[in-house]
């Protein structure tokens, strides 16, 4: 048995040490909001916290993770944060499809939580390991732009 945290509470799973994060969240634990978009972690679609560390789920074998704390989209949906940035991200018109959103919305969070006021360019930085394919970036980098201000340090 692997036993980790996942979103506050303790759990554990007897998958194969080498089954995929991603699978395991959303197959055993019922959590669709972690998507798979390219399975190489290129896109971060997939995005989780570990340890409080922005990291691909696609890529990571659930052994490596025993004893972790590992943070979804649906752990984060009840916070301040959160609550911002959605909020932000409807205001600057950053979702269509709305495949990406969740894995865009973690690297925000990831983002704002070391650099609570970023520049344009530290914003895009911030951002390089999302793939958009609908929206494009400038509204999503204006909602992240708009919950720095809001957020004013959160």
């Amino acid at each position: 048995m692997i036993k980790f945290t996942l979103n506050g509470r303790t759990v554990e799973t007897d998958a194969p040490a080498t089954a995929r994060l991603l699978d395991i969240l959303r197959d055993e634990f019922e959590l669709i909001g972690t998507k798979e978009g390219c399975g190489e972690g290129e896109c971060g679609a997939c995005s989780v916290f570990v340890n409080n560390l922005l990291q691909n789920s696609c890529l990571i074998p659930i052994g490596s993770i025993a004893g972790a704390d590992i943070q979804t989209i649906e752990g984060i949906i009840e916070t301040e944060q959160f609550k911002i940035l959605d909020e932000s991200y409807s205001i600057a018109g950053g979702v269509q499809c709305g495949y990406c959103i969740p894995g865009m919305i973690m690297a925000s969070a990831a983002l704002l939580s070391e650099n609570p006021h970023p520049s344009e360019a530290e914003i895009r930085e911030g951002i390089s390991g999302n793939l958009c394919r609908c929206t494009g970036y400038n509204m999503i980098v204006e909602a992240i732009n708009l919950a720095a201000k809001k957020g004013d340090g959160l």
